[in-house]
């Protein structure tokens, strides 16, 4: 019974129409942060994910560089991580790649 109503999902398609906007290189920092458990030491975190590339307003960045320029080298949760990064890179919104 389970395996037809994922039949039916299937076939009806995604639930949310994507619209045809430009498309945005590197991905989400909560994506990133998402993959990751807390408390984490930066070091960690740079061996794990340092080489993801994460959307930023200056365009896209490795987790790696943004790391470089953070001071501290422990995050205690995720949001404290969120907030470091945040801190560097700023909360402008992220301009999309041009063709």
């Amino acid at each position: 019974m389970a395996d037809e109503a994922d039949d039916e999902a299937e076939e009806e398609g995604p639930a949310v129409e994507l619209g045809e906007g430009t498309p945005v290189e590197g991905a989400p920092l909560a994506r990133v942060a998402s993959r990751l458990t807390w408390p984490q030491e930066a070091s960690a975190v740079r061996a794990k994910e340092g080489d993801a590339t994460i959307r930023t307003p200056d365009g896209p960045q490795t987790l790696g560089s943004i790391l470089d320029a953070v001071d501290e080298t422990y995050f205690d949760t995720r949001q404290t991580f969120l907030s470091e990064i945040r801190a560097v890179i700023g909360t402008r919104p992220v301009a999309t790649a041009e063709d």
